[in-house]
C-alpha cells in the first residue's frame, strides 16, 4: 500500500512540475493576441517538449526545380524578418501579413491573423493594399506595410509574388519577407488556425 501511495504522489508531484514548465515565444513573451477578422487568436508555442512535426511539413528534401532553396531576400530593398518581427507587424493594426500561398495551402492552415492573397492574384489585389489603378499600372504612395509568407526556404511563392509587386509600382522599402514560412513557423511549434 504504502508503495502505491508513494507513486501516487511522485506521479502528482512530476504533474504538477511539468505543468510548471512553459514553451514560451521569448523569455518575456510567454504568449501574444492577435486580431484576425474572426476575432483575437492567441499565438503560442505547443507546450508538449517531445512534440515533433509530422508530415509536409517534415520533409527535408524536396526536388529542385522546383522547390529550389530561395535567396535570403528576394529583390532589393526587401527586408528579411524572422517570427518576432513577424509577430510585431501581426500587431500592428496597420500592417497586413499575407500568406501568398495558393488557397488549399491556406486552408490547410495558416499563420493567425494572415490573410489569404495567392501570389497569382497579388497583381489584381493591390488596392487592397493602399495603391491605386492608374492608365499605366499602380500609383501605390500610400502603400501599407506589408509582410509576405508562404511555405518554407525552398518555397518560390512568395518571392514571386514580393517581386511582382515591385514591377507593378509597389515600394521594396514597405514589403518584408518572412523567409522561413509556415515551415519554419511549424518546427517552432506556434500556433496555426484552420485544419492540421
Amino acid at each position: 500500500m504504502k508503495i502505491i501511495v508513494l507513486a501516487i504522489t511522485l506521479m502528482l508531484v512530476t504533474g504538477v512540475a511539468g505543468a510548471e514548465v512553459t514553451v514560451g515565444i521569448t523569455k518575456d513573451m510567454p504568449s501574444v493576441t492577435v486580431q484576425t477578422n474572426a476575432g483575437p487568436v492567441e499565438i503560442s508555442r505547443i507546450q508538449d517538449t517531445e512534440n515533433k512535426i509530422q508530415g509536409e511539413w517534415a520533409k527535408t528534401s524536396r526536388p529542385c526545380p522546383d522547390f529550389c532553396i530561395q535567396p535570403f531576400t528576394p529583390a532589393k530593398g526587401v527586408t528579411t524578418i524572422g517570427e518576432l518581427e513577424l509577430i510585431e507587424m501581426l500587431q500592428d493594426p496597420e500592417a497586413i501579413v499575407i500568406d501568398s500561398r495558393t488557397n488549399d495551402w491556406f486552408q490547410g492552415g495558416t499563420i493567425p491573423g494572415a490573410i489569404n492573397i495567392p501570389y497569382t492574384y497579388i497583381i489584381d489585389e493591390l488596392a487592397q493594399l493602399g495603391c491605386e489603378p492608374d492608365f499605366d499600372g499602380w500609383i501605390c504612395d500610400n502603400a501599407k506595410r506589408v509582410a509576405l509568407f508562404c511555405n518554407g526556404i525552398w518555397c518560390g511563392q512568395s518571392p514571386t509574388a514580393i517581386r511582382n509587386m515591385i514591377e507593378a509600382g509597389y515600394p521594396a522599402d514597405r514589403i518584408s519577407y518572412y523567409r522561413g514560412g509556415m515551415q519554419v513557423w511549424r518546427t517552432l511549434g506556434l500556433s496555426v488556425t484552420g485544419k492540421d
